[in-house]
C-alpha cells in the first residue's frame, strides 16, 4: 500500500478481458488508456468517509483540506467520532470553516451514524450496493452520486455505474458517440440515461472499471 492508497480486491485482469470480449469500442479505450490504475481510499469509517465527502463538497480541494485540518484539531488531529461532533459548539465548528450548511449535514451524518441509518465498516462491507445507497442517501447533503462515489473509491465494488456523472457522461460521448475531443461539449450533446444504461448493461459485473476508463477517456487527446 502506498500513500494510503491499495489495489482493488476483484481480479481486475478478468474484467478488462471480459469488458473487451463484450464491448469492442470498450475494448479498443482499454487499450488506448493502458492498465487499469484504479486505487482505493484508505478504509476510513462510513463516517469518516462522508464526513470528508460532505466537506469537500464545492469546494477547492486545497480550501476544503485546510477545513478538514482545522476540524480535526478540534479532536486531537483525529476524525471526530460522531458523538464527539455532536456535542461540539456550533461557534467551533464554524470557526473551522464550516458553513451553516454543512454544519447541519455533518451534525445529521453523526446522528444517522449513531442512529444506523449509515452502517458501519463491518456491516457496509455486507450490504449490497442498492441498500448502501439508499442508506446513505437519507443524510442530509449525501445523494446517490456520493454514495456511489464511496462505492467505487472507498469500498471498491466492481459494479457501480454512476450514471449521472457529468465525466462519465462525456467520456462515454467522446467514444461511442459521433464528437471529437478538441470539439466543445454542450449539455444537449450529452447522452440519455437510457441509451448508457442499455450498453452499460454489456458490461455487468465490471461497471466500475468501465466507468474508470470513460473518465479517463475525457483526458485523452483526439477523438
Amino acid at each position: 500500500m502506498v500513500d494510503g492508497l491499495r489495489p482493488v480486491r476483484y481480479d481486475a485482469a478478468l474484467a478488462l478481458e471480459q469488458l473487451a470480449v463484450t464491448d469492442a469500442k470498450m475494448g479498443a479505450l482499454i487499450e488506448r488508456v493502458g492498465p487499469f490504475a484504479l486505487r482505493l481510499k484508505s478504509s476510513h469509517s462510513p463516517f469518516e468517509a462522508l464526513l470528508e465527502a460532505i466537506l469537500y463538497q464545492q469546494l477547492h480541494a486545497n480550501a476544503a483540506r485546510a477545513i478538514l485540518g482545522r476540524l480535526m484539531a478540534l479532536f486531537d488531529d483525529l476524525h471526530p467520532l460522531p458523538e464527539q461532533l455532536l456535542a461540539a459548539p456550533d461557534e467551533a465548528l464554524r470557526a473551522a470553516g464550516l458553513s451553516q450548511g454543512k454544519l447541519l449535514a455533518l451534525r445529521d451524518l453523526a446522528a444517522k451514524t449513531l442512529d444506523g441509518t449509515v452502517p458501519s465498516l463491518a456491516l457496509i462491507r455486507r450490504l449490497p450496493d442498492e441498500e448502501i445507497i439508499q442508506r446513505l442517501s437519507r443524510v442530509r447533503g449525501i445523494g446517490t452520486w456520493t454514495a456511489e462515489m464511496l462505492l467505487i473509491f472507498r469500498l471498491g465494488r466492481p459494479d457501480v455505474f454512476p450514471l449521472t456523472d457529468y465525466g462519465i457522461r462525456k467520456g462515454y460521448l467522446l467514444t461511442f458517440g459521433k464528437t471529437k475531443a478538441a470539439k466543445p461539449i454542450t449539455a444537449d450533446m450529452l447522452p440519455k440515461p437510457e441509451e448508457m444504461l442499455r450498453r452499460a448493461a454489456r458490461w455487468k459485473p465490471w461497471r466500475s472499471v468501465a466507468s474508470w476508463y470513460l473518465w479517463r477517456a475525457c483526458d485523452l487527446p483526439g477523438k
